[in-house]
């Protein structure tokens, strides 16, 4: 696949086609997209939106949802295949369970999964069965792909209410298109080391940020040919940074539904994402009403991220940067402590991080936020992280809230 041709976008009005500086180290990381590109095969990897949107919408097709009750489910395994388990449903129809609906079915049972997998099938499936006939009759929701491989792709509670991993994708392309830059939504390019950041690399099942299996869908796209100026670099050059989201699904249940907006610096080579500011989260859970909540919440507030104007965020930080909290060591440590919950042992890492990259202590709530994020980026403790990002997110809105009220 060509790589994107670059197109023109404008920093204070000056034209940029190429690569541009940042400063990856400021900011927050987030590991999220680092750990799908980690975990996905070749096979789950997508090069365009379409190519993802028939994967998943072809699976749904295949898939029929029914409700049944548990007592009215007979599991059929024979001791001459140690391997081969299957259900048959009240309709008459039978289905291989997957591993994941495998693990649902146990779960209603009440029977550990892995000991049960790790038995012949005969045997596993005489202690299902034993489960269904004595554990309280109940309805299920299963979901059958009837496709020729008659695989029960879930079986949930009988309020699970199931966002399909195509309606996300649907939901997507609506402002993305294909994902590959023909709006101002594409998959991701570079960071060349920490100072430089290129939007136009080729889309490859190496670089793509678009995921889809059997269980779920994720998808991770950026705006970063239209960075936006949030203040200086200690040399005088811009501190830019560029929109981003990702959103997740599961219409198996193996996860919930959710959408995350922010602003970032920069994307490295295995997907890390740097210079994260403004991180925001929404989590919807498969209860009987997450379809209209998807349609009602989540997506208006991508579509707003989307075409947001980028003033809110610029006159935030701004004010974040003329907040001058502190004057002296003693103010510094207070502020810290008291206003963010940090100890003094933290504080004085936090000053001292601020001090060592900006040449001066820290003043404002910005250089604050800084230096916390800074300082939590190189703890090897997840606790100490999360408190400091924590207390980052917390002076920020302190300082925006006001503003907003």
């Amino acid at each position: 696949m060509n790589a994107i041709a670059p197109a023109a976008f404008t920093i204070d009005a000056a034209p940029v086609t190429g690569s541009f500086r940042v400063d990856a180290l400021r900011g927050e990381q987030n590991a999220r997209v680092q750990s799908q590109w980690f975990e996905r095969p070749a096979d789950q990897r997508f090069l365009s939106l379409d190519s993802l949107y028939a994967f998943t919408r072809s699976a749904a097709d295949a898939s029929k949802p029914a409700t049944v009750e548990t007592a009215r489910i007979t599991v059929q395994a024979t001791r001459d295949d140690a391997e081969s388990l299957f259900l048959a449903l009240p309709d008459g129809s039978t289905a291989a369970p997957s591993h994941w609906s495998f693990g649902q079915l146990a779960q209603i049972v009440g029977a550990p999964a892995g000991y049960l997998r790790d038995l012949p099938a005969a045997i596993a499936g005489i202690n299902l069965q034993y489960g269904l006939a004595t554990h309280r009759s109940e309805l299920v929701k299963t979901y059958t792909r009837m496709d020729g491989s008659t695989e029960l792709r879930a079986i949930t509670g009988p309020d699970y209410g199931r966002i399909h991993d195509w309606e996300v994708v649907k939901a997507v392309q609506r402002i993305a298109g294909n994902g590959l830059g023909e709006t101002r939504w594409k998959v991701p390019g570079m960071l060349e080391g920490m100072t430089r950041y290129n939007p136009f690399v080729d889309v490859t099942k190496e670089t793509t940020t678009l995921f889809a299996s059997d269980r779920d869908v994720f998808i991770f796209l950026v705006d970063d040919t239209h960075p936006i100026e949030i203040g200086k670099l200690p040399d005088g050059s811009p501190d830019l940074v560029f929109r981003g989201f990702y959103v997740w699904n599961s219409e198996v249940g193996s996860k919930s539904a959710g959408i995350a907006t922010f602003y970032l610096r920069g994307v490295c080579q295995n997907r890390m994402m740097w210079g994260v500011e403004g991180f925001k989260e929404i989590t919807l859970r498969h209860t009987k009403h997450a379809p209209s909540r998807f349609l009602q919440q989540a997506m208006p507030t991508l579509r707003a991220f989307a075409d947001a104007d980028t003033r809110a965020l610029t006159s935030g930080v701004q004010e974040a940067k003329a907040a001058i909290v502190a004057k002296d060591d003693e103010e510094r440590t207070d502020f810290l402590t008291k206003r963010a919950g940090l100890t003094k042992s933290a504080a004085a890492r936090v000053i001292e991080a601020v001090t060592q990259e900006e040449g001066k202590a820290p003043e404002s709530v910005w250089e604050f936020v800084q230096g916390m994020t800074a300082v939590a980026r190189r703890s090897e403790h997840q606790d100490t992280r999360i408190t400091l990002e924590r207390g980052a997110g917390k002076l920020l809105d302190g300082v925006t809230g006001k503003r907003r009220r």
